[in-house]
């Protein structure tokens, strides 16, 4: 059932102008307007696979630019040929002997490489008929290894010890989430009350605050956020790399008497050391550091851990080279003891790493310790399977595929620059 073969792959600059209501603003990222390059790749059989990366806007273009140059080690592929050897297929993707040198696994190509590949795991998880969780956790653990790149991280993680980690537990009542729905930056504070007030009325009990502009504003943020939700709640906030180390460290102390259960992106996210001097210094204060949703690959995963520079590991599914680099983070996020908590929102992130949380916890972590997944609640709307959240909790997709798909009336609409959005807003 699976001589499918790949006979055509597109990809469109599909973007949402989020920028008017200052959804998504932080302290560096002041307009985004949430996008993706979206692909979909066809086979001779008529299956369809949609995958997607994540931008904010500008540049999705370079993406869509990349994708292309990608595609023709694609085509001609058949789904067989991929899985059989998704290793291989996954570095003749990130290895090619040209166009790593614009990489290697980083950046834009390899943002390409996670929308492609994404498009590739749902197409597989559909011609198996299960939800992509479903069939990362049915599949036998060799095969599953085998999908994973260990070039590079064999110091940390050896095939050997990747496979000793498999559990099996169901979940019941989903996997928990937290917000950041209800503190962009740009928002005003009655806008942040109103929010706030609703998600605590939803069940909302963990809540993330966009930091690193302004500290009085920070200090008036974070006052009002811990005074609506109270001390029994969580609140985490993100800087999204506003800072040098030693700022990082003054700033975050000031806002310790607020209790944030971790301070997410202080600096530079290339930077492992400043992040192991940012974890060292604020460990007394019970601030612990997370960071990754822009980390460039495994490798460097590798040294975060090996540094102790992170208390909390953000995958991302659109930012490392999709489920294959993915899975390679989570079993060494087990190995090293540090909970995998995604980072989300955007368009589409929800819907692809939720499959990941599910898997990590019935396969690999088996804990909800200090472990919660985010949710942005934008966009979902346009999605064929948008997320289901009942009690701050995401419940385990039911359709076959990687939720990828889009509605096709959305993607024409705001496909970019000629889609009737943008052409209103020109």
């Amino acid at each position: 059932k699976m001589t499918k073969t790949i006979i055509k792959l597109t990809v469109r600059d599909v973007r949402f102008p989020t920028s008017l209501e200052q959804h998504g603003s932080d302290a560096m990222h002041t307009d985004p307007d949430y996008s993706v390059a979206y692909v979909v790749i066809e086979t001779d059989q008529g299956m369809q696979g949609y995958g997607l990366t994540f931008t904010v806007g500008r540049g999705t273009e370079i993406v869509v630019c990349a994708v292309e140059a990608l595609s023709a080690l694609v085509v001609g592929k058949s789904l067989e040929e991929i899985v059989s050897d998704f290793r291989g297929f996954y570095r003749l993707l990130t290895s090619d002997g040209q166009m790593r040198w614009i990489g290697p696994e980083k950046g834009v190509i390899q943002l390409a490489t996670a929308a492609v590949l994404n498009a590739v795991w749902d197409l597989w998880a559909r011609s198996e008929g299960k939800p992509l969780w479903k069939l990362l956790v049915e599949m036998d653990p060799r095969k599953l290894i085998s999908c994973i790149d260990f070039r590079y991280i064999t110091d940390a993680l050896t095939e050997e010890e990747a496979l000793g980690t498999s559990l099996d537990q169901m979940l019941k009542e989903g996997y928990p989430a937290y917000t950041t729905s209800c503190a962009w930056l740009g928002y005003s504070d009655q806008l942040l009350k109103q929010l706030c007030t609703d998600a605590l009325n939803d069940g909302w009990t963990k809540f993330k605050v966009k930091v690193g502009a302004d500290l009085k504003d920070d200090i008036r943020r974070c006052s009002l956020i811990r005074q609506m939700i109270g001390a029994h709640n969580t609140l985490m906030i993100d800087a999204n790399q506003r800072w040098d180390v030693g700022e990082a460290i003054t700033w975050v102390t000031r806002l310790a008497e607020y209790k944030p259960l971790w301070i997410e992106e202080p600096t530079s996210p290339d930077d492992i050391l400043g992040h192991a001097a940012i974890s060292k210094a604020l460990a007394p204060l019970g601030i612990g550091v997370a960071t990754g949703e822009q980390c460039h690959n495994r490798v460097m995963f590798k040294q975060f851990l090996q540094a102790s520079a992170l208390q909390f590991v953000q995958i991302d599914s659109c930012r490392l080279g999709s489920v294959n680099e993915n899975l390679a983070v989570l079993l060494m996020a087990h190995k090293f003891k540090v909970p995998v908590c995604p980072h989300a929102g955007g368009v589409g992130l929800c819907e692809l790493v939720q499959h990941l949380i599910l898997f990590d916890y019935i396969s690999v972590s088996a804990s909800l310790d200090n472990r919660m997944c985010e949710f942005v609640d934008h966009l979902h709307q346009h999605f064929r399977s948008p997320v289901v959240i009942q009690n701050a909790h995401y419940m385990p997709p039911k359709d076959p595929g990687y939720s990828c798909e889009m509605l096709e009336s959305s993607v024409q609409t705001h496909q970019y620059p000629q889609g009737q959005v943008w052409k209103k807003l020109q």
